[in-house]
Order: structure tokens, then C-alpha cells, then sequence
């Protein structure tokens, strides 16, 4: 799968691309990021084969793909979503998986869109938590429908 390219996107489009990167590349830890829709779709992802150690014969993200990312998040936020209904718990904000070679957050962004981050073990999970915060912040209000499908659109296109 190649990342999808941001030619020919809305400014809104383009500046979520670019707050995705930073999150990856600014926050010490972090392996790889995605964007799933409410049902489940892989709406942006960054590249796990950007980083060093993926060129040396390691793998940074989950096996195979930044589809498989998506894929966890995904099934996460519907057990975690499952859980809070059964337990009268109200709306779930956010979820974080700890093992021993890696960490997986999850956070609501809007209208059951969710932001997943695999990070390292040993990552500060406060900072990763106050970053994907700040892109839910920047994000949630401008991930509308019609973005929504754009960006849908553009990674279909990429793959």
C-alpha cells in the first residue's frame, strides 16, 4: 500500500495529513497512527516503513500494513464501545492496550471516528496521550461527512 498522496486534497484534507505526520514524527515512541470511521475504514494512516529500523529488517508497526493497524483500532473501539454500553458507562474516550513489546491507544475523535497509535513499550504514555489529544482537538471539528468521504476516497485511490 503506498500513502496516499495529498495532491489535488481540500486544505482541511491536507492539513490532517500533516498533523498525522507530526504526531508520528514529533512524539518520542511512536511507531505508527491511524484514522478509522465509525465503521471501521481506514480514513488516514501513517507509513510504518518510514522509520530506520523498518530499512534495517525490523518492524516498527503491527505486522503487515497500516491496514492491520486500523484493523486493531477498529475492533478495539467496538469492544471497548460493546463494554461501556453493558456497563452503563456512557461514551468511551479513551482506551490504551499495554505488552510487552509495544503499547496501542485509542481515542474517540467525533461521531464514532477514532485515532489509534502503536507506540514503543518504554514510550511516556502521558505525552502520547496529550498529543493524540491535541489532534483530537485540531481534527474533530473539521472531520465531517464530506471529509470524511474524501479522505476515504483518497486512500482507496492510493491502494
Amino acid at each position: 500500500m503506498t500513502a496516499p498522496s495529498t495532491f489535488g486534497l481540500s486544505t482541511e484534507a491536507r492539513n490532517l495529513h500533516w498533523l498525522l505526520s507530526n504526531l508520528v514524527e514529533e512524539v518520542p515512541g511512536v511507531h505508527s497512527v491511524t484514522v478509522v470511521s465509525s465503521d471501521g475504514l481506514m480514513l488516514l494512516s501513517s507509513d510504518p516503513g518510514h522509520h530506520s529500523a523498518k530499512a534495517a529488517g525490523t518492524s516498527d508497526g503491527p505486522k503487515g500494513s497500516s491496514a492491520d493497524l486500523a484493523t486493531i483500532v477498529a475492533g478495539i473501539g467496538s469492544l471497548t464501545v460493546g463494554a461501556a454500553k453493558l456497563m452503563d458507562g456512557g461514551g468511551v474516550k479513551q482506551t490504551m492496550v499495554a505488552m510487552d513489546e509495544g503499547s496501542v491507544f485509542v481515542m474517540s475523535i467525533s461521531d464514532g471516528s477514532l485515532l489509534g497509535v502503536h507506540a514503543a513499550p518504554d514510550c511516556d504514555m502521558s505525552v502520547v496521550a496529550y498529543h493524540m489529544a491535541l489532534f483530537v482537538g485540531r481534527a474533530g471539528h473539521v472531520l465531517t461527512p464530506e471529509l470524511r468521504s474524501e479522505l476515504r476516497t483518497s486512500m482507496e485511490s492510493a491502494q
